[in-house]
């Protein structure tokens, strides 16, 4: 039989409990649970029943001195996974890490720089809709210039509603000490991630952000972002977690072309026959008027093509865990090197900071500044303590 990575599981909550089972279901063929670690003493039955067996830790240091792992998965709080990381790979053990990589860019920086000083050991994190092969096929297109230069992009995710109920379940859930934020950093990561890596990244943003506006708690529950990429691109993102009918529209203007993605199931592709401005600079008022009277065939101008794939439930976490042991077993490259989860950190420490002072914020903001602006906020919690 093939090497299989023997994974440790750091959290046996929701997450953790999920990847647990997509392994012992066999949708991780090269992957083995090595270990489980929760700090919560219920788990430990929970998981000798569940996975008899397998050797259970209180403490995740323990776990990965007990030689049992040769690789870990931190499904723990946001403001932990940098520490895990790090703790992970100076064992030389390598680090798969949930996102967000962390709640702001200065502790991540640090994880990505210990982590490139160890360019043997696989890191990688869980932007598991990378894996979607709606967004791969995305991806390709802009890349190899099917709709031209991006003028334009905008992302509707309000599809995340929450009760009341959702945050009064745990003590450190929608606190800045203990979740570092709100939708920003628990449900809206993936779309983060996932706009910047078909779209780049931007220059600056500018935000309007709405603190417990329709929830009782402290952190952001709507968000309104303006982007500019230079040359006159912008981009807008939406996200709340009040809309209870939910929105996911996603779409990239080109100057030749357009996509519009709903429910991030379906992209329709629009790709016009010559650059838009050219389409333009060659109409004449006898042109303008079919196309105000609907005379003009659109096929002279525009072909459209309607993409969807198949998607099955699980796959695309499942598909990750897959391509992370890969790397391990024989370097296939990674879907999701761990140093780009920096890139939506930092998206959402700039929206955070844009609402807080009121101003435009550079994409490339002081981040000494962005953190003492969350201590003020932890201070004033009283529960949790600052960071650094």
């Amino acid at each position: 039989m093939a090497k299989k990575v023997r994974l440790g599981i750091i959290g046996l909550g929701q997450q953790g409990g999920a990847y647990a089972k997509f392994i012992t279901d066999g949708l991780v063929p090269n992957m083995e649970i090595g270990a489980l670690c929760d700090t919560d003493p219920a788990k430990k039955d929970a998981a000798a029943a569940s996975y008899p067996g397998v050797p259970f830790y209180d403490d995740y240091i323990a776990m990965l001195e007990s030689g049992n792992v040769d690789a870990v998965v931190t499904c723990v709080p946001h403001f932990l996974h940098p520490e895990m990381g790090i703790e992970t790979l100076r064992r030389n053990i390598h680090a798969l890490v949930e996102k967000p990589a962390g709640v702001y860019t200065k502790q991540v920086r640090e994880l990505n720089g210990f982590a490139a000083a160890k360019p043997e050991l696989s890191f990688a994190i869980m932007f598991n809709q990378r894996n979607n092969p709606l967004y791969r096929r995305l991806k390709e297109i802009v890349e190899n210039g099917e709709i031209g230069a991006i003028r334009r992009t905008n992302w509707i995710i309000t599809n995340w509603w929450r009760p009341q109920g959702y945050y009064n379940s745990s003590a450190w859930r929608a606190t800045w000490g203990g979740e570092g934020g709100g939708v920003l950093v628990n449900q809206a990561p993936h779309q983060l991630d996932l706009w910047q890596w078909i779209c780049g990244v931007p220059k600056s943003v500018y935000s309007k952000v709405a603190y417990g506006f329709r929830r009782d708690i402290a952190v952001e529950d709507e968000v309104t972002a303006v982007v500019d990429y230079g040359n006159g691109a912008t981009g807008v993102f939406v996200t709340a977690t009040h809309d209870i009918v939910g929105t996911d529209r996603f779409e990239i203007l080109g100057d030749q072309g357009k996509i519009v993605v709903e429910n991030s199931k379906t992209a329709t592709v629009t790709r016009l026959k010559k650059p838009e401005r050219e389409l333009s600079d060659g109409m004449g008022m006898d042109d303008v008027r079919k196309l105000f009277m609907g005379q003009l065939n659109p096929e002279e101008y525009y072909s459209t093509e309607v993409i969807e794939f198949e998607s099955a439930w699980g796959a695309q976490h499942s598909g990750v865990l897959e391509n992370f042991a890969a790397n391990i077993l024989d370097g296939t490259p990674l879907l999701a090197p761990g140093s780009d989860g920096i890139s939506g950190v930092r998206l959402a420490n700039a929206i955070h900071l844009s609402s807080w002072t009121g101003t435009e914020v550079s994409l490339d903001f002081d981040e000494d500044v962005f953190l003492a602006e969350l201590n003020k906020r932890i201070a004033e919690e009283g529960t949790f303590p600052e960071r650094s």
